[in-house]
């Protein structure tokens, strides 16, 4: 019995293990559930990043549907969706707030310098706590946050044309709606 045992317990283990890889295989890595979703934002004050723009605090949340993106100038992702975090300020009909995350000022002074600046405040997260507060994972992470300061959707990764397109914009315009 023992040896019958030996022989049948490396075939079920490794056919156990194929399992558990094929289901894994068919999950989204960009989907992780938040258990921040459907709730208030977390309570902060950050400090200006720029002289010549606010930083960024909870309180700055409430009143208007808004987008906080988490960036860094050492984020090789964060200057991929750049140019859409631009294009989604430039639209006006949601206000994009930046979450500076680890970084060095200068870095990301002369970071926004060659890219642009697109965000209306900016907070400077230089310790990370605000952003482990937040459950961020790394960079960049985007957020959805309604008019009562409720977080409710997060994006982690860069964002595309086509999540803005499928994702962001819809739930945006149904926020505003409501």
């Amino acid at each position: 019995m023992r040896r019958r045992l030996l022989f049948i317990l490396p075939p079920l283990g490794f056919l156990a293990l194929a399992a558990l890889f094929w289901v894994g295989l068919g999950h989204d890595p960009s989907v992780i559930p938040s258990v921040l979703i459907d709730q208030p934002v977390p309570e902060f004050d950050l400090p200006p990043l720029k002289d010549d723009k606010p930083g960024l605090a909870s309180a700055d949340l409430t009143g208007e549907v808004s987008l906080v993106n988490v960036f860094a100038s050492w984020c090789i992702p964060c200057r991929v969706e750049h140019p859409i975090i631009t294009r989604l300020a430039e639209r006006d009909d949601v206000a994009v707030f930046g979450l500076n995350y680890k970084d060095k000022p200068e870095d990301a002074k002369a970071w926004l310098a060659e890219l642009g600046d697109p965000y209306d405040r900016i907070g400077a997260d230089r310790d990370g706590r605000v952003g482990i507060d937040w459950g961020v994972y790394g960079v960049p992470e985007t957020f959805v946050v309604d008019r009562q300061g409720v977080i409710r959707d997060k994006i982690i990764g860069a964002i595309t044309r086509k999540s803005v397109d499928e994702r962001l914009l819809p739930l945006v315009r149904k926020l505003q709606a409501e």
